[in-house]
């Protein structure tokens, strides 16, 4: 028998990886709410891959109570992620999954892209991706930090300005160009300021409009779209950065909030 993987969070991501490691032949021991990971670990202390598939808001919480048993068998997956994020738990070698597809419960998964795998354990992820027909393929570690970056452009960029147009991605670039550029803009120098790096933008900027080509009717904004803005101005304002268009689109949507 394979290896087990442990899942933390079995929402519409952990479920869909449960999928692809049970197709491949791996036991899945999930790990609910509630649940006490260091009990699973003294049962489990070796485990294939422990994939951490909570949202981005319960990341931190979750990789600071992270067993020591698990810490080098990490599989991360978030939006928004960077390496500050795990480096700040003193975890240096994760796999890491950069999600280009959707999942929205009861439909089926919509790719907008091939999801790029870096990592010890990236193999085994590209495999039992593949099992269920995810296009996916593995990455040299180097280029890791751009396409994070890439995806967090793109997902940051399309909610924030979505704030104000709406609709698709598509209409977004094509009716709301210089709104969609000038947003970019402003994430690029936060997240130049959050990886202390001087990053290709221009590179950036043509990976982001691959995404919108890859699903032109993605829809930009979403349920967690304002939280995204509100944390992109922390940063700012934290780093000392101007960012006039966030800026802008946040008080746009406070005034059109109803008073109290």
């Amino acid at each position: 028998m394979k290896k087990p993987v442990v899942i933390i969070g079995m929402g519409e991501m952990g479920d869909l990886f449960a999928r692809g490691f049970l197709k491949c032949g791996h036991p899945v021991h999930p790990i609910l709410r509630g649940s006490r990971p260091e009990s699973v670990a003294q049962a489990i202390p070796e485990p294939d891959l422990v994939l951490v598939a909570v949202g981005e808001t319960e990341l931190h919480p979750v990789l600071e109570s992270m067993p020591s048993a698990w810490r080098t068998r990490l599989g991360l997956l978030q939006n928004e992620l960077l390496p500050c994020d795990w480096q700040r738990h003193g975890i240096t070698d994760p796999t890491v999954i950069v999600v280009w597809f959707d999942k929205k419960k009861g439909r089926p998964f919509v790719p907008v892209l091939p999801t790029p795998v870096a990592g010890p354990r990236a193999g085994l992820v590209v495999q039992s991706l593949e099992a269920i027909e995810v296009p996916c393929h593995t990455i040299p570690d180097e280029e890791l930090l751009y396409e994070l970056v890439r995806k967090n452009l793109y997902i940051l960029t399309i909610n924030i300005a979505g704030l104000r147009t709406g609709g698709t991605v598509s209409e977004l670039w094509d009716r709301h160009r210089e709104l969609a550029e000038k947003t970019a803009d402003e994430i690029l120098d936060i997240q130049e300021w959050l990886t202390q790096t001087r990053l290709p933008r221009g590179r950036l900027m043509a990976g982001m409009l691959e995404g919108f080509a890859g699903d032109p009717n993605h829809i930009c904004t979403g349920r967690t779209a304002p939280a995204r803005l509100r944390r992109a101005l922390d940063h700012a304002k934290a780093a000392g950065i101007a960012t006039p268009t966030l800026t802008a689109i946040a008080e746009g949507l406070a005034a059109a909030m109803p008073a109290s």
